[in-house]
Parts: C-alpha cells; sequence; structure tokens
C-alpha cells in the first residue's frame, strides 16, 4: 500500500511539471569557436536561434531557426560578403549545405562521400567562411522552424508559406530583418539555393530587390530545379536527359569503347551538341518522324547512354529517369543505380520492372547527416530544444502556380548591373541533371547580352557534389573565385 502512494504522489509530481511543447519564437544562443582554414587559423562565432515570421498585421505565425557564422576581428564588416544559404525540397532543412559544404564543420564520411561510424563531424578545412559570413536558413516545418498558433491556439494558414511565390515572398521579409538585426545592410549579399532551393533564390533576387530595396551581387545556383523543364514532359525535357545519361555510363564503363577510352570532359560536349542539334527536333516530330530517321535516332541514344536500342524504340525514344536507373545495370549486376547521385548502387527485390525501389543515394545519406545535425546542434552550438529536427518537413500541398521564377532572375539581373550567377552541378546528378542547368541558363536571358555574368561549373559527382572530397575542395574554391570575381571593388553600378 505504502509502495502503491509513493508511485502515486511521483507521478503526480511528474505531471505537474510536465508542459506542453512549445515553439520558442524569437531566441538567439551565441558560442566561440577556432578552426584552420586552408591551413590558417580561424576564430569565429556560431549564433544560433529562432526569429520570427510577421503577417500585414504584425502578428506573429512563424519562426524560423537559423545558424549565422561570423569571423571574429574582422576590422570592416561592411566590405565582408554575407551568403544568405538554402536548400530545397520544397520542405528540406537547410542541414546538407550547412553540414557537407560551406560551414565550418562537415560530415564524417570517407572521401567519396560514404557514411562511416561513429556517426559525427569534423572540421572543414575548405569552408568559405575565410572570406565571407554565412548564414543557414531553415523555412517553415523544416528544422527547427515551424508555424505559431495565436492566442486561441489556432494555427495560421497554411497557404500563406506553401508555394513558389508565397515561400519567396515571407522569406524575402524574413531576410530583410535578420539583415537590419545584424547590421549588414552595408555588406556585399548572396544568396545560395540547392536544388528547390535554385528556384527560391531565382524568385528572392528579384523579390529582394522591389519588395525590400535590397540588392544583390550574386546568385548562386546548386543541382538547381528549374520547373520549366523539369519534369514537365515534352521534347526539350526529355533530350535534356541524355548528357546525363552518357556520364553516368561512362562512370559504370557501359558506353562503348570508342567512347570509353575518352575522358568525360571529351565525350560530354559531343553529346551535348548532339542533343541540341539532333535530339530535340527529332522528339518534336513525335509520331510523324520518319522510320528511318527514328531508327538512326535511337541507335545514337543507344550509343550515347548504355542501355540498348530496342529499348529506347520501346520508348519511342523518350527514356524517363527512373526506367535508366533500373535498366543500365540490369543485364550487368542487377543493381539499380541512385537518383541524385547515380554512383551509388541500390538491391531492389526483382530485377525486373521500371523503376528502382528506392533512392540509394538518400538512404545513404541519412545516416550521416541526422545524427551528425542533432549532436552538432546540441553540444557544439548548444542549441537546447525537445523539437524535432526536421530533415523534410510537412510543406503539402505546395502551389506551383505562376512559376516567373527564372524571368525573375532576369529582371533583376537586368536592373543591377552587379547581379552575377554561378551555377554548380554533378554530371551524375539524375534528379536535376546538369545539362537542364546549362539550358536553362541559356534560356534566362534571350538576348544573350548578360550572358558574360553567367558561369557554369560541374563536377565529377552528383547532386550533393560537395560530398566528394575532391569535389568539395574544388566547388568552395569555385566560391571564392565567384565573390572575387563579383565584388564591385570600387565600380558604379551602371552599363
Amino acid at each position: 500500500m505504502q509502495k502503491s502512494i509513493i508511485i502515486l504522489l511521483c507521478l503526480c509530481f511528474h505531471l505537474s511539471f510536465s508542459q506542453n511543447l512549445k515553439v520558442p519564437t524569437d531566441t538567439t544562443v551565441s558560442t566561440q569557436h577556432k578552426t584552420i582554414i586552408k591551413g590558417v587559423p580561424i576564430n569565429y562565432t556560431a549564433e544560433t536561434g529562432m526569429q520570427p515570421v510577421w503577417d500585414k498585421n504584425g502578428t506573429v505565425v512563424a519562426s524560423l531557426f537559423y545558424t549565422y557564422y561570423t569571423r571574429n576581428n574582422v576590422k570592416n564588416r561592411a566590405e565582408r560578403p554575407l551568403i544568405i544559404s538554402f536548400n530545397g525540397g520544397p520542405g528540406s532543412a537547410s542541414v546538407w549545405m550547412h553540414m557537407a559544404y560551406t560551414g565550418p564543420r562537415i560530415l564524417n564520411v570517407d572521401e567519396e562521400g560514404y557514411p562511416v561510424q561513429p556517426y559525427g563531424f569534423k572540421s572543414n578545412p575548405n569552408s568559405i567562411l575565410d572570406v565571407a559570413d554565412i548564414v543557414f536558413v531553415n523555412p517553415v516545418n523544416t528544422g527547427y522552424s515551424r508555424m505559431i498558433p495565436n492566442k486561441e491556439g489556432e494555427m495560421p494558414d497554411r497557404s500563406q508559406f506553401f508555394g513558389i511565390n508565397e515561400d519567396i515572398a515571407y522569406l524575402s521579409g524574413w531576410i530583410n530583418t535578420f539583415v537590419s538585426r545584424k547590421n549588414r545592410w552595408e555588406s556585399p549579399k548572396y544568396i545560395i539555393g540547392e536544388s528547390y532551393g535554385g528556384t527560391r533564390v531565382m524568385g528572392l533576387s528579384l523579390a529582394l530587390q522591389q519588395n525590400q530595396w535590397m540588392y544583390l551581387n550574386g546568385v548562386i545556383l546548386v543541382s538547381p530545379a528549374d520547373y520549366k523543364t523539369l519534369r514537365v514532359g515534352g521534347p526539350v525535357s526529355s533530350a535534356l536527359n541524355l548528357p546525363y545519361y552518357a556520364a553516368t555510363a561512362w562512370h559504370h564503363k557501359m558506353l562503348p569503347e570508342a567512347l570509353q577510352s575518352k575522358d568525360l570532359l571529351e565525350v560530354l560536349p559531343e553529346v551535348e551538341a548532339y542533343t541540341i542539334n539532333s535530339l530535340i527536333p527529332a522528339l518534336a516530330k513525335g509520331g510523324f518522324i520518319s522510320e528511318k530517321e527514328k531508327l538512326s535516332v535511337s541507335e545514337k541514344m543507344a550509343y550515347y547512354s548504355g542501355i540498348s536500342q530496342k529499348a529506347i524504340l520501346q520508348h519511342n525514344l523518350d527514356v524517363p529517369n527512373s526506367f535508366f536507373w533500373k535498366e543500365l545495370l540490369r543485364d550487368k549486376t542487377g543493381q539499380t543505380i541512385g537518383r541524385l547521385d547515380s554512383r551509388y548502387l541500390g538491391i531492389d527485390k526483382k530485377e525486373a520492372g521500371s523503376s528502382p525501389d528506392y533512392n540509394a543515394e538518400l538512404t545513404s545519406w541519412l545516416h550521416s547527416f541526422t545524427p551528425a545535425i542533432n549532436h552538432y546542434i546540441k553540444t557544439e552550438l548548444k542549441f537546447e530544444t525537445d523539437l524535432k529536427y526536421n530533415m523534410f518537413g510537412s510543406v503539402r500541398p505546395w502551389n506551383n502556380d505562376n512559376d516567373n521564377t527564372r524571368d525573375d532572375l532576369r529582371l533583376a539581373m537586368a536592373q543591377n548591373p552587379y547581379l552575377k550567377v554561378l551555377n554548380q552541378s554533378g554530371y551524375y546528378d539524375g534528379a536535376t541533371t546538369y545539362f537542364s542547368a546549362k539550358y536553362t541558363l541559356s534560356q534566362i536571358d534571350p538576348s544573350g547580352k548578360m550572358k558574360d555574368r553567367f558561369t557554369f561549373k560541374g563536377y565529377r559527382s552528383g547532386h550533393m557534389m560537395y560530398l566528394r572530397n575532391e569535389d568539395l575542395i574544388q566547388s568552395n574554391e569555385d566560391l571564392r573565385a565567384f565573390i572575387k570575381a563579383s565584388s564591385a571593388n570600387g565600380k558604379a553600378a551602371k552599363y
């Protein structure tokens, strides 16, 4: 009886001190750190926090989690670039580039980017923190970012956050607040976005100029998703996949000897030229293409892709990426290849079928990223919360209507002579293929008057090219070069 009373009292004591899970709306935690970047000791401050999103009435409707890195002992902060970093999804946290690319800490992975135990993180000797300050932003429902209920406990309308234009609108306002709070209006500013983040930052470039009066020096697209070509179907969307097929087949040694014996960068220009000059026009003919031309095109596609002419003809020359991931190694090893990085291999229940059972690369990445970011935030950055860190958050349905982001970037560049664009893509990315990115760059400014302000860089890896150590080094160097090239250097913003 006495034992039962004690248990009951303990339970009541616990319940009396329990409380509902709450989202902090406006808070910061600051910590001091040291690292070595390119052989030079760097002291820096890491600030993690939550910054509100307000509606038009000034009511808090959400709060975004961010991590802000600043190098210490900088004499003139006004001259130091600020990089505002987003990932994609939509619905993805900022963890990917934060913990594997530009930040001062990176995953504990091998040279090619595969997970190793114990899971964790290490110093990033290639981080761009030596030349720029960086803030990693998590949109609503990603990371620890959340919508905030009103006094009655009712959640705000989801539709104000989850759409191409809605996302751009509230994030541009959030950036304005952040820049004002951190006194960074004088600094050269850059926005970088990976995957869907490419769409996001293309739109933000104009929204920041027109609605926040904030002018950028650079927009950086990392494996960008352009929904004018991505998964829309049709001759252009389909044909743009062929150079990616060639790159992946080359990597897996599935090309004819005449191609396989060459270096990748000798092969790709040939395939790109064929895609633009021959394949797109052929696919545009649809069912009216002559049998002779259809056979000729299918033979060439087989030559460049590593899959059979028969399979290509069975798809009427329109081969889906998902089929390619299943088909390329079907008769060689029976393995599938990864979607976001086709160097990765998977094992399906059956070799038969038209698409893989799962994404081999993503499951591999989640091995490393999930434990690392949770451990890092709590142990090194000292940000404590019982909220779940959403690697991928609930943002559906997502409104894709009125996507004018490609033209938004063009207009932003036209209005701002300082603004330049860097694209970084992996040759083995089958989700947002490198040649689709090249095509997008070519279509942003049909006049060609600004083509010298676009730079494309390719890497021998996939969607997250920075996971491969050789590409981590080079891609960060390319960022440094871009920042230097897009610096005003005292020149006036005029044509």
